[in-house]
């Protein structure tokens, strides 16, 4: 039986400081920039929480996301804002996958290099990578996701996946929860770059299926992804990058 993710349980303004915090995070650890979004399911509805498309990511504070339906159209938010143009990547994700109630996407350059080369696809080197043992798919359509048919193809790519990389572009994550979308984005470039050191001495070993099968036996996801959203949540409130009266 499915349990019911973490999420279902917040209410709508602490997903907006959940968003707000894992884009200010992400921007302060420089796996986003000045481009790339959140977006969280809200529960209960056929809609999710996204920013606006000219708001600084460094600067993105709870009142102002957008709501969204799956179809990119604006809900509520605040007047005269415009959702981003990828709205549709998030959009058609979060409509085909019930598992999935939060997706980052950003473009770490480095980590999109590896759909830039031949014979050198990023695999799972390092042990919290085993959430992709699944696959590391590349999406060869290296547009901007601007439109429905566009996220549909992105979602074909995706398929049972929990992250793919749009080559030449950028990566997309998919998670359970907005905490645990930010562990698996950080995780993602730590493997990639982990995969490049690597490279740059030597052939890379990838982990093999008997060493990710060990890790996954003693993986405690749920704990893990709390451990890591508390050690983040607190040196961003720490430095300024995250309100310390945020209840998250």
């Amino acid at each position: 039986m499915n349990q019911p993710s973490p999420q279902s349980h917040n209410s709508e303004l602490q997903l907006r400081m959940k968003v707000a915090a894992c884009t200010a995070i992400l921007v302060d650890e420089k796996i986003m920039n000045y481009s790339g979004h959140v977006s969280a399911r809200l529960p209960g509805r056929d809609a999710f929480l996204i920013q606006t498309i000219d708001q600084p990511r460094n600067g993105l504070r709870p009142e102002h996301l957008l709501v969204c339906d799956y179809d990119g159209n604006i809900l509520e938010g605040p007047a005269g804002e415009k959702a981003p143009a990828e709205v549709s990547l998030h959009g058609e994700i979060l409509r085909s996958r019930k598992d999935v109630n939060s997706v980052a996407h950003f473009h770490h350059d480095q980590t999109n290099s590896f759909t830039l080369v031949e014979g050198v696809p990023l695999r799972v080197v390092k042990n919290h990578a085993v959430r992709w043992t699944s696959g590391l798919p590349v999406h060869a359509d290296p547009a901007h996701v601007a439109n429905a048919d566009l996220g549909q193809a992105v979602v074909r790519t995706l398929g049972d996946h929990h992250a793919l990389q749009i080559r030449a572009h950028g990566q997309v994550i998919t998670a359970e929860s907005v905490e645990a979308v930010l562990n698996d984005s950080i995780h993602f470039v730590e493997n990639a770059m982990a995969m490049y050191n690597a490279a740059a001495i030597g052939k890379v070993a990838p982990l093999t299926d008997a060493d990710m099968a060990s890790f996954e036996l003693y993986f405690k996801r749920g704990r893990h992804v709390n451990k890591l959203w508390r050690y983040y949540i607190e040196g961003a409130k720490t430095k300024g990058v995250v309100a310390r009266d945020w209840d998250i």
